[in-house]
């Protein structure tokens, strides 16, 4: 109970790979539109088994947050009908429940930038942001070079929507709609602006609950809304799917004061769950904005001794910063886990990061799992002898120049390792990584 999970019951490399294809095929099916509330249920259950075992490389909050959001959707399906259109209308106080989760996502990111970095209060966190933010997408060096009004304009305006606007996501139908559209336009912007994972993907979910039929009828395809409207006379409000609505408004309703309580607190935590199931958390992103960008590249050779002749070659990752003249690609909402946590990795010590020694382990042995994350292998046909890591201070490259990003070498990050390094074998050993 302190770490429910389905992988209690054991699992192997073989039985993960068959269990997130069949979570797979079953979103698939849901992506089609057919969904009932126990197909929700077992992807549900299956996200969280994931979630829990994960660790730091589920330790983002829009797993969580996923986690709500789909908990949520069970109970706005039919509990067998899995039709597009069925019988049975959603109950109100779920589409309730979408607006309380959007907004608590909302202000919880407002108020953890207001609370944090002093760049936000001063309005010019978005003069580091693009250009230091996790995984850049090629849109991100425009937005750096842009002038310093619209990046204070940028910030106002971020306070704006995420402060301000959720609070009318509870008003009057046409108010609702205006902040719904404002919402939902915002995270298009975050998309196109970074690579955020499917952060901004999930959080236009719960916005979508502003809409309604009147709205609607005006913007999807005249085929859905007649289908819509005939079963709109068809449906009858379920008693059962009510009174189950009810006791889930009240559970969210306890399940909410601790989150509210940090909202209110000083000490505000972000992206924080207060109950094992993740059903009700806090929320919030980039309460602090690093001005400067520091990468991790990774170099082997095949050189048998090291001299100041050494030719070292360096690994380039799918996503993350490398080679100057690479451009950022458009990733999002895939996420390449291993870039996120080189990032957080390059702002740290490698003992804070203990999993790059296994990493580096692996590249010695041309391992084809661990190859596979990254996007080249400069050894193709012999391992590596040795392999190193060193920081580089990356800065975007002016516009007009040939080159994305130009860098300049800051200090080893890790020293040369090669298999027989002894030291570096008993590190590995006590960690049971010696494989």
């Amino acid at each position: 109970m302190q770490l429910p999970s389905l992988f209690w019951f054991g699992i192997s490399d073989q039985g993960l790979t068959t269990f997130v294809w069949i979570g797979f095929g079953l979103s698939l099916v849901v992506l089609g539109g057919y969904a009932n509330a126990i197909l929700l249920a077992i992807l549900w259950v299956m996200y969280m088994s994931i979630i829990h075992v994960g660790q730091i490389w589920y330790g983002y909050g829009w797993e969580t947050q996923l986690l709500e959001t789909g908990f949520l959707s069970i109970f706005l399906c039919s509990l067998l009908d899995g039709r597009p259109f069925p019988k049975c209308r959603p109950p109100i106080l779920v589409i309730w429940l979408f607006r309380w989760l959007g907004f608590r996502i909302m202000i919880g990111a407002g108020l953890i930038k207001l609370r944090g970095d002093p760049c936000w209060r001063d309005l010019t966190c978005l003069h580091y942001h693009y250009e230091t933010q996790p995984i850049p997408s090629p849109i991100s060096r425009y937005l750096h070079f842009a002038p310093h009004w619209f990046h204070k304009f940028g910030t106002a305006w971020n306070h704006f929507i995420e402060l301000m606007v959720p609070w009318f996501s509870f008003g009057p139908r046409r108010t609702r709609h205006i902040a719904g559209a404002l919402l939902v336009s915002f995270q298009i912007i975050l998309i196109i602006s970074g690579n955020l994972s499917f952060l901004n993907y999930i959080t236009i979910v719960p916005f979508l609950a502003c809409f309604d039929d009147t709205l609607l009828r005006h913007i999807l395809p005249r085929a859905i809304v007649n289908r819509a409207e005939r079963a709109a006379r068809e449906s009858e409000p379920s008693r059962i799917n009510n009174t189950i609505a009810v006791a889930l408004s009240v559970l969210v309703a306890y399940l909410s004061i601790a989150p509210v309580a940090n909202l209110l607190s000083e000490r505000q935590m972000m992206n924080t769950s207060f109950d094992r199931f993740s059903l009700v958390n806090s929320y919030g992103a980039f309460g602090a904005v690093g001005k400067k960008r520091d990468e991790i590249i990774f170099e082997g050779t095949e050189d048998a001794v090291i001299s100041g002749d050494t030719k070292w070659k360096e690994y380039e990752f799918k996503a993350k910063p490398g080679d100057p003249n690479r451009r950022p690609p458009f990733i999002a909402p895939y996420q390449p886990r291993i870039d996120w946590q080189i990032w957080f990795a390059a702002m740290a010590s490698p003992a804070e990061y203990p999993w790059t020694l296994h990493f580096v382990w692996k590249l010695l042995h041309n391992d084809p799992g661990t190859l596979s994350l990254i996007a080249n292998n400069p050894f193709p046909v012999n391992p590596p002898h040795y392999i190193r890591a060193r920081l580089y201070r990356y800065q975007f490259a002016p516009l007009g120049d040939a080159a994305w990003w130009k860098r300049e070498p800051i200090r080893e990050w890790l020293p040369a390792f090669s298999t027989d390094d002894r030291q570096f074998r008993q590190i590995l050993e006590s960690m049971d990584w010696l494989d």
